[in-house]
C-alpha cells in the first residue's frame, strides 16, 4: 500500500509542478501576444513579429511538460494562450498578406482556428476604425471584405457551446464593419 501511495504522491506533484509551470508561461505567452496585436494596431510590423516569435518560444517550450500531462492542454490558461497567440499571428498575416493560412510553428487543434478566427474579426474592425481615421478607405473596405469572407466560411460550420458565442460575436464584428463602410458612403 505504501509503494502504491508514493507513486501516486509522486505522480501528483509532478502534475502539479507542471500544471503551474504550463500555466505560468501560458500567461506569459497570452500577454505577448496582447502586446504583438497592440503593436500591430500601430503599424509597429517589426516589433510585433518579434512579440509573436516571442510567445510562440513559450508556448512551445511547454511541449516536454504536455506530453507527460497532456490533459494539461485543456487547461483553461494554455487554450486562452493559444488562441490569443493564434489571434495575433492571423492579425499580422491579415495586415502583412490580406489574407490568412495555417499557422505551422505551432500544432494547433480546429477549433483553436475557429475561436481565433471569430477574435480576429474584432481586431480587424478596430483596425478598419484606424484606417478610416487615417483615410485609408480602400483598406478599410478590404479588411470588411475579409471580415465577410471569414464569416461566409464560418456559417459552414454548426458550432455550439463556447465557439457559438465566439461565432456571434463575429457576426456582430461584421455589421459593425458594414456600418463603417455604410457610413463611408453616406459621408461621401
Amino acid at each position: 500500500m505504501k509503494k502504491f501511495v508514493e507513486k501516486l504522491r509522486k505522480e501528483y506533484q509532478y502534475y502539479t509542478k507542471s500544471r503551474h509551470l504550463i500555466i505560468s508561461q501560458a500567461n506569459d505567452a497570452l500577454h505577448l501576444s496582447k502586446q504583438a496585436i497592440f503593436s500591430l494596431h500601430r503599424d509597429q510590423f517589426e516589433k510585433a513579429e518579434i512579440i509573436i516569435s516571442q510567445a510562440e518560444k513559450k508556448i512551445l517550450s511547454l511541449s516536454d511538460n504536455l506530453k507527460k500531462a497532456p490533459d494539461l492542454k485543456y487547461n483553461g490558461a494554455y487554450k486562452a494562450a493559444l488562441e490569443e497567440y493564434l489571434e495575433a499571428k492571423l492579425f499580422w498575416q491579415v495586415l502583412k498578406f490580406g489574407s490568412i493560412k495555417p499557422v505551422k510553428e505551432i500544432k494547433l487543434n480546429f477549433d483553436d482556428y475557429l475561436a481565433a478566427s471569430c477574435d480576429l474579426t474584432g481586431e480587424m474592425v478596430r483596425k478598419m476604425i484606424f484606417f478610416v481615421t487615417e483615410n485609408k478607405n480602400d483598406q478599410a473596405k478590404e479588411l470588411k471584405e475579409l471580415i465577410a469572407e471569414i464569416l461566409e466560411e464560418l456559417v459552414k460550420f454548426d458550432l455550439t457551446g463556447y465557439l457559438r458565442h465566439k461565432y456571434d460575436d463575429a457576426k456582430r464584428n461584421l455589421k459593425k464593419a458594414e456600418e463603417i463602410i455604410y457610413d463611408l458612403k453616406i459621408r461621401k
